[in-house]
């Protein structure tokens, strides 16, 4: 049973930067397709970025250029830098996990958001 964790949210002027931190553990070796996704008050959730277990990126248009996701397999973690936050940034980020085949289509896993393992959410707020 996969459990995901994360940590780092918090609050934020427009601008500002947060680094947002997702402790992954109950499996012995990474071989997963792992994403951020956040969630906005009355929006449905949406697909932030997506990484490959050979460390293939894909972005939201939104974030492009402002965020990078990161994994540390040894530490089992995932991470998002956000940088050059704004207002419209503010959600509920959700770290996700699923078997790596989800990646083979990386723009499908980014917007389908089709994973099966799912944190609790850590909060952003960015404040202009």
């Amino acid at each position: 049973q996969v459990q995901l964790v994360e940590s780092g949210g918090g609050s934020v002027q427009a601008g500002g930067s947060l680094r947002l931190s997702c402790a992954a553990s109950g499996y012995t070796y990474v071989s997963y397709c792992m994403g951020w996704f956040r969630q906005a008050p009355g929006k449905e959730r949406e697909g932030v970025a997506v990484i490959d277990r050979d460390g293939i990126t894909t972005y939201a248009d939104a974030v492009k250029g402002r965020f990078t996701i990161s994994q540390d397999n040894p530490k089992n973690t995932l991470d998002l830098q956000m940088n050059s936050l704004k207002p419209e940034d503010t959600a509920m980020y959700y770290c996700a996990a699923d078997y790596d085949p989800l990646c083979y289509d990386s723009d499908y896993a980014l917007k389908s958001a089709d994973f099966g393992y799912w944190g609790q959410g850590t909060q952003v707020t960015v404040s202009s």
